[in-house]
């Protein structure tokens, strides 16, 4: 029996190899992780380095995404409070009856005596205005567009509200979410269908003499102000109004009065003693009215520095200095104004208790902006609007919208339109239902406050020629 036993404990003792290396020596804790300060330096530069880059892709990527993108996330996450909520509770309810019965108003006015009209709303929210549109008797066709899903979606609920109480007897509609300062409209199916025109534009002498889109109105309420944001998105937007409109068709709708900002701008200018009279003249006016446009200035010439002198010539300044010269004394002026505690003009603000506007920086000294692309502001609205927004130059505007063939009809301030439209047969008694004005004494139920924000607007009617 000992024998087998002693056999199998010297096969275990032949297995372990004399040749084998000697276990590693285990370091003390933390030893593995002991850095050089040269090493922990250079790992907290590639740190840093990496923090860096993250946030200047982060800063490109927001630059590429433009405003559009920072309004339709605002306005997606704008609650819906309900029709009860707006006339009761709301802070403005008096500003939010005026503003809409001022949109009826201006539907009242042109949409004419046709019937089965074709409607693209563009920049049509949470589909307020389908009430107005259903009040006419005369829509056949809605299309809503908007780049705010959510509010898509809300329009589209509260279309299907509306078919639930009309029976039947309620217009077609379709809404999409779309950007339609950046995209082409033609892309939507029933769009396509109805008809829009690609060659609308400058220079398309054929589609100027025989296109046309199928569309007897486009609207944009409170939106366009955004297209400004650039020349491409400006054009872009009005291409894809005058390519929907038929001969004859009207462009509507409301933006911020860019008179109000310019007299705003002035009188800032002239407290801080920086403002500059106009010293091109009668005569200069009488030759060309048009504006100057981006595209019509060389690549290197900042308008925000150049804002208060025409453009220099390439070769020599006004004054005969060369451009090294001009740039040098240039250079020591701002050198000597930092040295002398000046900074750069700060922007300023002004509005109420509820509205507010506010430029973040340079404004133009004689209240003109140019070129007419750009010009960022802020605005804030008790309980609708926190946004950025951009100016709309109104004789640029006008200007550019002649080259897509609609000329211009109608332009009015709101309270304007509240004095020549209160007396009207229907419209009168539609402000007392919409809670404009008090039933029986005609008192105007909107506060000082609200008409002062009112009166940041005016609305527009152009022609499709």
């Amino acid at each position: 029996m000992a024998g087998p036993e002693h056999g199998r404990k010297r096969a275990r003792s032949a297995s372990r190899s004399p040749s084998r290396s000697p276990p590693r020596q285990r370091k003390r804790p933390g030893a593995a992780s002991r850095l050089s300060v040269a090493d922990r330096e250079a790992a907290r530069q590639r740190q840093l380095q990496r923090e860096q880059e993250e946030e200047r892709r982060a800063q490109q990527e927001a630059a590429s995404r433009g405003v559009h993108d920072v309004v339709k996330q605002f306005y997606n996450t704008v609650p819906e409070r309900g029709r009860d909520w707006r006339q009761t509770d709301s802070k403005i309810k008096g500003l939010r009856s005026f503003n809409n019965w001022v949109k009826s108003s201006i539907i009242q006015k042109f949409i004419g005596d046709e019937r089965n009209l074709k409607i693209l709303d563009i920049g049509c929210g949470k589909g307020g205005d389908l009430q107005k549109w259903q009040a006419s008797r005369k829509v056949e066709l809605y299309v809503g567009c908007d780049p705010a899903d959510v509010s898509i979606k809300q329009a589209k609920d509260r279309y299907a509200q509306m078919q639930k109480k009309s029976r039947g007897r309620l217009f077609h509609a379709e809404f999409y979410a779309k950007d339609c300062f950046g995209e082409w409209l033609g892309d939507i199916p029933i769009i396509k269908d109805v008809g829009i025109d690609p060659g609308a534009g400058p220079g398309n002498v054929m589609s100027q003499r025989w296109g046309g889109g199928g569309f007897d109105m486009v609207t944009m309420m409170f939106c366009m102000h955004y297209a400004f944001e650039s020349e491409e998105k400006a054009k872009g937007m009005l291409k894809n109004v005058a390519g929907s409109l038929k001969k004859g068709g009207r462009f509507i709708g409301c933006i911020p009065n860019s008179d109000v900002l310019s007299t705003k701008v002035i009188e800032h200018h002239k407290a801080q003693g920086t403002a500059v009279e106009d010293t091109n003249g009668a005569a200069d006016d009488e030759k060309d009215d048009r504006p100057t446009f981006a595209s019509d200035d060389e690549d290197d010439w900042d308008p925000e520095k150049s804002l208060d002198s025409p453009k220099p010539n390439d070769s020599e300044h006004a004054d005969g200095e060369k451009p090294d010269e001009a740039k040098g004394k240039k250079k020591q002026q701002a050198d000597d104004d930092q040295e002398d505690g000046e900074v750069e003009e700060e922007g300023f603000q002004w509005g109420n208790g509820i509205y507010r506007v506010k430029f973040p920086g340079k404004t133009p000294p004689d209240g003109t902006f140019r070129p007419p692309y750009g010009w960022k502001y802020s605005y804030f609205l008790e309980e609708a609007v926190e946004a950025p927004e951009y100016v709309v130059p109104w004789e640029a505007f006008r200007a550019l919208a002649e080259d897509y063939n609609l000329e211009l009809q109608y332009r009015k301030p709101f309270r304007e339109v509240w004095d020549e439209q209160k007396d009207d047969p229907e419209l009168g008694p539609l402000s007392e239902r919409m809670g404009v004005r008090e039933r029986g004494s005609g008192r105007l139920l909107t506060t000082e406050e609200e008409l002062d924000a009112a009166d940041f607007y005016h609305t527009f009617c152009f022609y499709k020629v």
